[in-house]
């Protein structure tokens, strides 16, 4: 049997990557999407439990977004520490033990989804799902460690938008559920056997980096760099759009437009499928024509899909509307692809001004990179939290979501704003490196 730690790791060695390095990434890819995407579908599994939950339950729409905003919450959360423990225990090791995780959310919500259950206990249940949402955090930081960065892009682009399908998926499930009759348990009964599946892969066929080790020194200093919080604020507004939109779209559905639980579960399921398939697409993207230049155009995209949203919203046009919220998905997963492969080609080029090269340059942009990972990723998925607190006070205050996607269109705009003034505003349009499409030998800060 294979050793499960590879000592030596160098992906950005061409003849390396070319004998064995690239097998091995791509099969610890394989396995990587299988978990986040299970952890999705976990992460987001009140956003349909809710749509089980008729007036028997006794919960109204203000109580049902409370119990999805504090699964957001929790996902959001557990992120950073899920991001350290890759270093601490091994990619494969904590993609096992994370993924084993999942079965305490699972079951918790079998044993006690019945009308005359507490409040409270479906909330605690709600919050412990909220853990799926951190394999995201420690695939991707994990991921990043195996593949060169010309083809990070591509890989943390596939990575993500594999987990991201889980959100789809879980919907179809339900879907499926709801149309045969069946009731939610059914539903949880389909994947509590999937966690177990894959745990086992993991084990079986994933690998550990030796040269991984934790390094608090890398996260102070990613924390310490204005870039990691700057991007975090962009990826609130793609990733945090996609996850919000993903957990509340059906009672968006149900509550403004008085769609039944399988009339909502039909479309629910198309925004987040299609989102999560372009978000390799926005890597790729990014990888040939620059990052910022995608996300750039994305928000302005977001922005006029959202302004179309309102006007539905005002006139009530269920098919213009749901449209509207399709394309948004489709433009957040581009932009979650584009601000991903940002990340790292961000701190290549601040060890490239510092003075380092070579194998040096690569080694301390993977460190910091991947440390930033984590705290960009946590602070989007607050996005989603956001996302469901407004449509929550929305629809407290004047019965519909229009003030939620009024204060999200103004939200794009200010994302806008903020790509182009730091990242290609003057000379920082000549700076592709940190975008992906190309290098320059020693960008300054003014360019990134």
């Amino acid at each position: 049997m294979r050793s499960r730690w590879i000592a030596r790791w160098e992906p950005e060695d061409v003849g390396f990557w070319a004998r064995e390095g690239e097998r091995v990434a791509r099969r610890n890819l394989a396995f990587s999407v299988l978990s986040e995407h299970v952890g999705f579908s976990v992460w987001t599994l009140w956003s349909v439990l809710v749509l089980f939950m008729g007036p028997e339950y006794g919960i109204d729409p203000a109580g049902k977004f409370a119990l999805v905003s504090m699964a957001t919450l929790v996902g959001a959360v557990v992120r950073v520490p899920y991001t350290f423990a890759v270093a601490r225990f091994g990619g494969r090791n904590w993609t096992v033990v994370a993924a084993g995780l999942l079965l305490v959310p699972t079951v918790a919500a079998f044993v006690v989804m019945e009308p005359g259950t507490s409040y409270g206990t479906f909330m605690a249940c709600a919050l412990l799902t909220g853990i799926g949402g951190g394999n995201f955090a420690s695939s991707m930081t994990n991921i990043n460690s195996f593949f060169p960065l010309r083809e990070k892009g591509w890989a943390l682009g596939l990575n993500a938008g594999g987990g991201n399908i889980g959100v789809p998926v879980v919907q179809l499930a339900a879907l499926a559920v709801i149309g045969a009759g069946g009731g939610p348990r059914l539903l949880l009964g389909v994947y509590i056997p999937l966690v177990v599946v894959s745990a086992v892969c993991a084990a079986l066929f994933m690998d550990n980096i030796a040269s991984v080790r934790n390094d608090t020194g890398a996260a102070r200093e990613a924390a310490r760099d204005p870039h990691t919080w700057i991007m975090a604020f962009l990826y609130v507004g793609t990733f945090g759009s996609f996850i919000g939109y993903g957990f509340a779209f059906g009672l968006v559905l149900q509550t403004q437009f008085g769609r039944t639980p399988l009339e909502a579960a039909q479309l629910t399921f198309v925004g987040p499928l299609l989102g999560s398939l372009v978000r390799p697409v926005g890597g790729r993207l990014a990888d040939r024509y620059g990052g910022a230049r995608i996300t750039l155009g994305t928000f302005v995209a977001m922005a006029a899909a959202t302004g179309v949203v309102v006007l539905a919203s005002e006139r009530g046009s269920l098919g213009l509307f749901t449209g509207a919220f399709v394309v948004l998905f489709v433009l957040s997963g581009l932009g979650n692809g584009s601000t991903y492969k940002m990340i790292p080609g961000i701190f290549q080029a601040r060890a490239l001004r510092e003075g380092l090269t070579g194998d040096e340059a690569d080694r301390y942009g993977r460190r910091l990179s991947g440390a930033a990972m984590g705290l960009i990723g946590a602070v989007g998925a607050l996005g989603g939290l956001g996302i469901n607190l407004a449509f929550r006070q929305s629809f407290l205050s004047v019965g519909s979501g229009t003030g939620a996607y009024v204060s999200f269109l103004a939200f794009y705009a200010l994302c806008f704003g903020v790509t182009w003034a730091v990242y290609l505003r003057g000379s920082a349009a000549r700076t592709r490196s940190v975008a992906g499409a190309g290098a320059e030998p020693r960008p300054s800060y003014a360019e990134v």
